[in-house]
This record gives C-alpha cells, sequence and structure tokens, in this order.
C-alpha cells in the first residue's frame, strides 16, 4: 500500500510540474523602427507624379493605412525580409475603418532612394498594375534597421 501511495504522489508531482512549464509561442520580437519621412514623403510624391502621368488621379493619404504600413515594416524588420504575411487581416480591417472596396500594398527592401523603389516596383508587372491601378488613397511607410537597410511598404485601397 505504501509502495502505490508512493507511486501516486510521484504522479501527481510529475503532473504538477507538467502543467506549471511556459508555453513556448514562436513569435519574432517586433521592435518599432524610426521613420524616415523624407523618403516617405517623397515616394508619395513620385507615385503621384507617375499616376498623373498617365492621366490617371493623385492618391489621398491615409493615416488609417499608414498604421498599418509602420507596423507590416516593422514585421517585415523583425524577420529581416519583405513579405505580405498577414496582408489578409490588414486588408479586412482598412476595409472596415475606412469603408474600402479594395485593398493592395507593395513591398521593398534595399532601396537606398524613393525613386530607386519606384522604378523597382515600376519594372514588375504586379507592382507597376497596383500602382496604376484605380486606388483613391495610400500610405508609405519607410523604415531603416539598424544597418541601415530601408524597408518599405505602400498600402493602396478605394
Amino acid at each position: 500500500m505504501k509502495m502505490i501511495r508512493q507511486y501516486l504522489v510521484l504522479v501527481l508531482f510529475v503532473c504538477t510540474m507538467a502543467s506549471c512549464t511556459k508555453e513556448s509561442v514562436d513569435t519574432a520580437d517586433i521592435i518599432e523602427a524610426k521613420n524616415v519621412p523624407e523618403i516617405e514623403s517623397e515616394l508619395l510624391d513620385v507615385v503621384n507624379q507617375h499616376r498623373l502621368s498617365l492621366g490617371q488621379n493623385s492618391l489621398k493619404f491615409s493615416s488609417v493605412a499608414y498604421q498599418y504600413a509602420n507596423e507590416h515594416t516593422d514585421y517585415m524588420m523583425s524577420r529581416g525580409s519583405i513579405n505580405h504575411d498577414n496582408f489578409s487581416k490588414r486588408a479586412s480591417s482598412i476595409s472596415s475603418e475606412e469603408d474600402a472596396q479594395f485593398v493592395a500594398e507593395n513591398v521593398a527592401k534595399d532601396y537606398e532612394s524613393a525613386s530607386e523603389a519606384l522604378s523597382g516596383w515600376l519594372n514588375s508587372s504586379n507592382h507597376k498594375k497596383t500602382i496604376e491601378d484605380e486606388f483613391t488613397h495610400t500610405a508609405v511607410s519607410v523604415k531603416a534597421n539598424s544597418d541601415g537597410i530601408l524597408y518599405f511598404t505602400q498600402i493602396f485601397y478605394r
């Protein structure tokens, strides 16, 4: 009987210890980096100049899109690469907050200026289509990591 009691105490102890372990969650440390407002403003200007040269409307700045663009730029920097991870969630949030019908985004990395980023996007058919599509609003987030590498997120909607 004493042996059974010791066994039960041991099982109870193991179960208690197992239930107290911390859950491992795979999350990246997302550090909010500082924006590069000069390049953000210039990129918005050159995108609008390009659109106007094609007879398209000029895009209006959206503070809501800017918030989501900033969050995504920080996320990409934490991963060290560009991506469109969680785009559906961003698009859905912007759609509900701004009553947007359609949302798109362009991302980039390693360009040193707004004109280089625009040139890179215009040399990609999908990015070019996004820039030239019938959108009404946009926001551009440009941030530099600790090595000075620039990350770009531009969100468009109508």
